[in-house]
């Protein structure tokens, strides 16, 4: 095989992987779950892409957040 057939496969590889619909659970609080809902029914799109894009939107902030190994004394979540 070609060097650049290789390339193609593995581009059409990536390209799957990106549209990739595996089916996946996620468990919302209650609360949650319903304003997700009253959004996507506003929006007129799906639940799976209102999380879609909150994740798109925020996981650079996401990222900033420490790791669970991470010491820390700035801790957001406890009062």
């Amino acid at each position: 095989m070609a060097t650049s057939d290789k390339d193609s496969m593995s581009n059409l590889r990536s390209e799957n992987s990106k549209t990739d619909k595996r089916k996946q659970s996620l468990y919302f609080p209650e609360s949650m779950l319903q304003e997700i809902k009253e959004e996507a029914a506003r929006l007129d799109r799906s639940l799976s892409w209102v999380v879609q894009r909150a994740w798109k939107i925020s996981r650079l902030e996401i990222k900033k957040l420490p790791s669970v190994n991470e010491v820390g004394d700035d801790d957001d979540d406890e009062p």
